[in-house]
């Protein structure tokens, strides 16, 4: 497997709907000491997956994270994601989302988030 840029646009963004395919992007994260990112189909909608466990040596820091967590609560508040839908601190997860397109979208944009640019989250909430 190649390396995910960090952090990974949209179409590079790993599928982990089965479990080998999750199974090895997040042994490929952990190997890299990245922070896990993935999308996964679930029945008619698709789920989005980050982790920093990953990434020991990765610190969020507390502005970011807050950040995060607002971007995560709009989404649920807009109905775009289950409101059973985590805002971390250390994982991640957006369940619900309509189309693998948003999926893909929302992924790259928290993943760019975790690695302190929230230009990309700002603006794909903003959407909704």
């Amino acid at each position: 497997m190649q390396p995910l840029p960090a952090p990974c646009p949209a179409g590079l963004i790993p599928d982990a709907t089965t479990a080998d395919a999750f199974n090895a992007t997040y042994r490929q994260a952990k190997d890299q000491h990245a922070v896990f990112i993935a999308v996964e189909h679930q029945g008619p909608h698709w789920t989005v997956k980050a982790d920093t466990l990953t990434a020991p040596q990765h610190v969020l820091d507390a502005p970011v994270h807050d950040a995060v967590r607002a971007a995560i609560i709009q989404l649920i508040h807009s109905r775009e994601v289950r409101p059973d839908s985590s805002a971390g601190p250390v994982y991640f997860v957006l369940h619900d989302v309509a189309t693998e397109a948003r999926a893909r979208e929302l992924a790259a944009a928290l993943h760019a988030a975790l690695y302190g640019d929230l230009k990309p989250l700002t603006h794909a909430v903003k959407t909704t």
